[in-house]
């Protein structure tokens, strides 16, 4: 019989020999950028319902910088669309001074529709797998 080499690639996947069979040698991703609360909510989601795109991100090693890309994205986004409603509905730093508990009604109105849209837009979204 043959001899088995030690390492092998293959689908874009590196082997390394241990004993008789071949383990994929995965390593944790040198960058140290954090996932976020987006990055893990979309972590759980590719977990429950997108499995096979969740196991490919794992095994290319590319799950860590996907989810952390999304959270940076996701932060953007959310922020930009609660300025944008706060403008539109006339939340302001004078209506804070003038009704405190008015202004936390509003914002904490605006927060929760700014979530859902993030959540509708970028982290339940049908994820296709190709070309990030």
């Amino acid at each position: 019989m043959n001899e088995l080499k030690p390492r092998i690639h293959e689908n874009g996947i590196d082997y390394i020999l241990v004993g008789d069979y071949y383990v994929p040698d995965l390593k944790l991703p040198e960058e140290k950028r954090p996932i976020g609360h987006w990055g893990r909510l979309h972590k759980a989601y590719l977990q429950n319902y997108r499995p096979a795109v969740y196991n490919e991100l794992v095994l290319s090693c590319r799950l860590h910088s996907v989810l952390a890309d999304l959270n940076e994205q996701a932060n953007d986004r959310f922020s930009l669309i609660m300025e944008q409603m706060a403008r539109a509905e006339g939340v302001t730093e004078q209506m804070k001074a003038d009704n405190q508990m008015l202004w936390v009604q509003s914002m904490n109105s605006i927060r929760n529709r700014a979530e859902e849209i993030i959540k509708h837009e970028m982290i339940y979204c049908h994820y296709s797998g190709g070309g990030d």
